[in-house]
C-alpha cells in the first residue's frame, strides 16, 4: 500500500473508512490482546482460593474482552463496539474515581493512581475510532449501512418483505 492512498477513503474496502483509521484499530486490537488478555488471563488460570466477586467481575470482563480483541485483528469494523466500550469505561473511570481523587490531591500514591496512568491512553484511543462510521453504522436509526458489492440494504430488505406479504 502506497503511503498516498493510507489517508484516502476507498469506499470498496472496510465500508469507506480510511485504512489509517484500520490500521489504527488493529494497533488498538493488538495493544488490548497482548497485554489485557495475557494479564487477566494469567490472573485466572494462576489464581487459588475463593475470588471476591466484584475483582472476579472485572478480571472475567478484562479476559472476555481482551480475548475478543484477536477478532478484531482479523474484523476491525465489526469488532470495534469492543473498543467503544474500552474507551467508555476507561473514560467514566476517569470521570468518577480518578478526578475527584485528583481534584482533592490525594491520587498521587493512591491505589488509584497506577490504572489513571493506564486509563489516559482512553482518549488517544477515541482519537483511532473512524467515528462517522460509528454513527453511520451504530446510530443512525433506519438508515441502511453503506451498501457494499453483493450486499441489500435495509430499505431493499422491508420492501422485498412488504411485497412478499401482499
Amino acid at each position: 500500500m502506497k503511503l498516498k492512498t493510507f489517508f484516502i477513503r476507498n469506499e470498496a474496502r472496510h465500508e469507506g473508512v480510511r485504512p489509517i483509521h484500520i490500521f489504527a484499530l488493529r494497533v488498538i486490537y493488538l495493544l488490548m490482546c497482548s497485554m489485557m488478555a495475557v494479564t487477566a488471563w494469567s490472573s485466572i488460570l494462576e489464581h487459588h482460593g475463593a475470588w471476591e466477586p466484584y475483582r472476579a467481575m472485572a478480571t472475567c470482563v478484562w479476559a472476555a474482552y481482551g480475548t475478543l480483541s484477536v477478532l478484531g485483528l482479523l474484523q476491525p469494523l465489526r469488532m470495534l463496539p469492543v473498543v467503544l466500550f474500552m474507551i467508555f469505561y476507561k473514560t467514566l473511570w476517569l470521570a468518577v474515581v480518578a478526578y475527584p481523587l485528583w481534584r482533592a490531591g490525594t491520587l498521587a500514591g493512591s491505589s488509584a493512581e497506577e490504572l489513571s496512568y493506564i486509563f489516559l491512553a482512553a482518549p488517544v484511543f477515541a482519537l483511532c475510532v473512524p467515528w462517522g462510521y460509528v454513527v453511520r453504522r451504530f446510530v443512525v436509526i433506519g438508515k441502511s449501512p453503506i451498501a457494499t458489492p453483493g450486499s441489500r440494504s435495509a430499505a431493499a430488505d422491508r420492501s422485498a418483505s412488504a411485497s412478499a406479504c401482499r
